[in-house]
């Protein structure tokens, strides 16, 4: 989580990017940045200190998209009030 960006990645990306779209035009410029994750690797699906009314579900990491399902499920379940397909301990945000 703490190392510093590596321009070889963006290097490879942008490269395959132009292989995949070959009229795309260069960057005028770049940015790399952190994927939101947690210091245990696990995503924070919890409801909040301050009530029920806030809901978190957040800290995926690089594999948000791939979870986006299950999450929403999670969080209906917090929604609703109804039992979690898995228990929630693990990830709630109190855990730090």
């Amino acid at each position: 989580v703490k190392a510093p960006p590596t321009p070889d990645r963006l290097a490879f990306l942008s490269h395959r990017m132009r292989d995949i779209f070959p009229d795309l035009k260069a960057a005028s410029r770049s940015w790399l940045g952190f994927r939101p994750s947690m210091p245990d690797s696990r995503p924070v699906i919890s409801e909040s200190r301050v009530g029920r009314q806030i809901i978190y579900a957040f800290g995926h990491g690089h594999i948000g998209l791939t979870l986006a399902p299950m999450t929403a499920s999670l969080v209906a379940a917090l929604v609703q009030s109804t039992a979690p397909e898995v228990p929630l301990t693990d990830y709630r945000v109190n855990r730090f």
